[in-house]
């Protein structure tokens, strides 16, 4: 079952989803299986469009 893709919305910061990733990884011990590691892809998919948001957001500031 592919991940459920993050809410339409507001994107969160970076750091926030980033926080939330590591807090996951330590919850599981280092070690994700089964709805713990679809979280986390849906996370880490979550973190790369914040991450690119950011840095449109820093380019069209300069």
């Amino acid at each position: 079952m592919p991940p459920t893709p993050p809410v339409p919305g507001p994107t969160r910061p970076s750091e926030v989803v980033n926080e939330e990733i590591r807090a996951l990884v330590v919850r599981a011990g280092g070690w994700l299986y089964g709805a713990s590691r679809r979280r986390y892809e849906v996370l880490v998919e979550e973190w790369t469009v914040a991450v690119a948001a950011e840095r449109c957001e820093v380019v069209e500031a300069a």
